[in-house]
């Protein structure tokens, strides 16, 4: 947060830490820029803001397009615990952008107000200045709000896939479970201590593994038709 106190003779902005928003400033890079022009300077921060909301919105969406690659190789937890960060840094720039949004249409309605001696005097230029300030900043909050959609609408997206390959999976491990148990199903019938069929003859052996094996062929191809392999 940056605060900014204008009073007749001196313009004061607090920042708990080093702002991006005043560098250009500072090192005098920032073209058109007087400290004497009190109103002209408050609209240039607000532009310089809203720029750099901008950038980062533009850092965000290609982050997102990376994550959103390793995701069609991978999914992993790690890609969706980043995509929930940039989720949530993008709420927090919808709220930024809308409450700097309120300061600019209240400043905006300023120059509709008579005052004998006004604080923020607002010249023409300075009036077109704040209207595209304006313009910028609601063009930032439509990009954040489009992002943020896109951001849960891959994560939902994502999150079925995931949910689809598992099930697949789980389809074939029951399928190959369900392979295994037909033989095995066959093999025990001629292990109980009972009389069976072909007890004690040679050719009962290799009776039974046929058994088993057109048994098991014929589980194969039920399962295929069923589309369960």
């Amino acid at each position: 947060p940056l605060g900014i106190f204008i009073t007749e003779k001196h313009f004061i902005t607090v920042c708990l830490e080093e702002s991006a928003v005043l560098a250009p400033f500072r090192g005098n890079t920032y073209n058109t820029f007087r400290t004497y022009k009190k109103t002209r300077f408050l609209f240039q921060l607000m532009n310089r803001t809203a720029t750099l909301f901008l950038q980062a919105l533009g850092k965000i969406n290609k982050r997102t397009d990376v994550i959103e690659a390793r995701l069609r190789e991978t999914a992993e937890n790690k890609e969706f615990f980043q995509l929930l960060e940039l989720s949530k840094s993008l709420t927090y720039f919808t709220s930024a952008l809308k409450a700097n949004g309120v300061v600019m249409e209240r400043l905006l309605r300023l120059r509709n107000n008579v005052q004998p001696r006004p604080l923020l005097k607002m010249y023409e230029e300075d009036e077109d200045l704040l209207e595209d300030v304006i313009i910028e900043n609601k063009q930032a909050i439509e990009m954040v709000q489009m992002y943020s959609q896109n951001s849960n609408s891959m994560m939902d997206t994502f999150a079925s896939i995931i949910s689809n390959n598992l099930s697949q999976v789980m389809k074939l491990l029951t399928s190959v479970t369900i392979l295994l148990a037909v033989p095995t199903a066959v093999f025990s019938l001629w292990g109980i201590n009972t009389g069976v069929p072909w007890e004690g003859q040679m050719i009962g052996f290799w009776d039974v593994l046929g058994i088993a094996f057109v048994s098991t062929v014929v589980a194969l191809f039920i399962l295929w038709r069923r589309h369960y392999l």
